[in-house]
């Protein structure tokens, strides 16, 4: 079995059975479309925390609301394991959201789950890789674009995504001259950039955007940093 096809370890950690057993119906249905399998259950955070270390668990779907030791703790727990597993909350209540990415969560599913919303979070674990400083340095020449996004930079290569704890001020200064910033989230590689052209925001108003080479998604580029599309000179 190839990295790609390796299953997804699954924990599921809630204090309320029926929840647990619905939780374990959805990946049951999402196992027809990606490998996975589950780890183990646990019905409080201490019992999650015991049971990590023993069930390799790639994934944590970790409720919130729990008596002893709330999922938001829990998650702060395991965020100090050597090799985390990614965390995935699940919830009832939508006033946590700050909070669940302030402790590195990758998504936030509000109950009742869906299961397209479960699926989408779970391929968004397989699409993800975790990434070194010192293996990016390596990486760069295969880098397209760094992104800001909430605790994370997402790093894109024409191959995948990967995400880096790490400033993006820091990166532009580190590789200062290989990339442009082309809006306050975003750094391009400017040999990665085949032109710009433009678009239509939703208010009917236009807005340059940068056209990639080997990568579908275009990136928006900010007004206040126009004066690229000028400089670059490649208007498609």
């Amino acid at each position: 079995m190839t990295a790609a096809e390796q299953a997804l370890r699954v924990l599921v950690v809630d204090d309320e059975a029926p929840a647990r057993n619905r939780l374990r119906d959805l990946l049951a249905d999402c196992a027809v479309k990606m490998p996975l399998e589950i780890a183990g259950e646990a019905a409080t955070g201490r019992q999650a925390l015991e049971m990590l270390p023993a069930c390799e668990a790639d994934v944590v779907l970790l409720d919130i609301r729990m008596p002893d030791m709330d999922g938001i703790e829990t998650a702060q727990h395991i965020q100090k394991f050597d090799d985390p597993p990614v965390v995935i909350f699940t919830t009832a209540y939508d006033a946590y959201a700050l909070k669940a990415f302030e402790v590195h969560a990758i998504d936030y599913l509000l109950k009742p789950i869906r299961l397209s919303r479960l699926s989408e979070a779970l391929a968004r674990v397989r699409s993800f890789a975790p990434l070194k400083p010192d293996v990016l340095r390596e990486m760069k020449p295969e880098i397209v674009f760094l992104k800001a996004e909430l605790k994370y930079v997402t790093v894109r290569t024409a191959e995948r995504e990967f995400l880096l704890e790490e400033s993006l001020a820091r990166l532009e200064q580190e590789f200062f001259g290989r990339f442009v910033r082309v809006h306050r989230n975003c750094l391009v590689a400017k040999d990665a950039i085949r032109g710009f052209e433009r678009a239509l925001d939703a208010d009917g108003e236009g807005h340059w955007v940068v056209v990639l080479n080997n990568v579908a998604e275009k990136i928006d580029v900010s007004r206040r940093q126009q004066h690229i599309v000028r400089e670059l000179g490649r208007i498609l």
